[in-house]
């Protein structure tokens, strides 16, 4: 048997996982090759990361997370009121499968959109499609969309996403038009999918934010029902970190 061609074969076939697991056992010792069942299985589990890897990586780069974060390396403790064990409650993203929110408040330079994007990371890791938007972004794809017509197109883009993380939130005053758009993002995905906001203002002070109250109830009413909260506290991040480079 020729194992060359049967390794072209696989990666003409796209088997690219099936192809390396392939190339790997045959430079295995005779004795130490697997039998046939298990060089299926094992071919077959190979397949399967292999897509699941490139899913996820597909995943990472559409979602346009503003940092390479990852869960184990948000720094849990007392002083930043952020516990592991809150933390891991949502590590396994189920509060996308019940459409639930996450609302993480605090001062600048806290970690506030390091740990969003190490959320945002973990669902696309697990198979969920996520959006990053700072608020200056989401402001310019408004008037963009508003302007050539895709305004419509850009919503049902958004709804189709499973977890939406709007940055950034309180920093730029929202008029009419923005404060609409919000609401009709928020209306088509309540009870469907889940929303990620960060802010430094505290989430008391965004009705004074949104300033219109109807729509500031209406946007609330949305965001809050079922919401995880993070408080963040403690020093900034970013003034430690120059501290230990100084």
């Amino acid at each position: 048997m020729n194992t060359q061609i049967t390794l072209d074969q696989l990666r003409e076939l796209k088997l690219q996982g099936m192809a390396d697991a392939y190339q790997a056992i045959l430079s295995m010792p005779v004795q130490q090759q697997p039998t046939l069942h298990q060089l299926v299985a094992r071919l077959s589990e190979a397949e399967m990361q292999h897509r699941l890897h490139l899913k996820t990586q597909t995943y990472i780069k559409q979602s346009k997370l503003r940092y390479n974060a990852v869960l184990e390396q948000v720094q849990c403790s007392s002083a930043r009121n952020l516990h592991k064990e809150k933390l891991m409650a949502i590590a396994d993203c189920s509060f996308i499968e019940r459409n639930e929110n996450i609302l993480i408040t605090g001062a600048t330079g806290c970690g506030k959109s390091y740990l969003a994007c190490a959320i945002g990371r973990q669902a696309c890791s697990m198979g969920y499609k996520t959006l990053y938007l700072g608020m200056t972004r989401f402001l310019e794809r408004i008037a963009q969309t508003k302007l050539d017509g895709t305004y419509i197109k850009m919503l049902n883009q958004i709804e189709k996403t499973h977890l939406l993380i709007l940055d950034d939130f309180g920093l730029h005053p929202m008029d009419k038009v923005t404060r609409l758009a919000l609401l009709q993002m928020l209306e088509d995905r309540y009870g469907l999918k889940s929303t990620l906001i960060c802010s430094q203002l505290p989430v008391e002070k965004w009705y004074t934010y949104i300033a219109e109250d109807t729509i500031a109830d209406a946007i609330m009413d949305r965001l809050s029902a079922n919401a995880h909260r993070f408080e963040l506290k403690g020093e900034s991040l970013r003034k430690k970190k120059s501290e230990k480079i100084d």
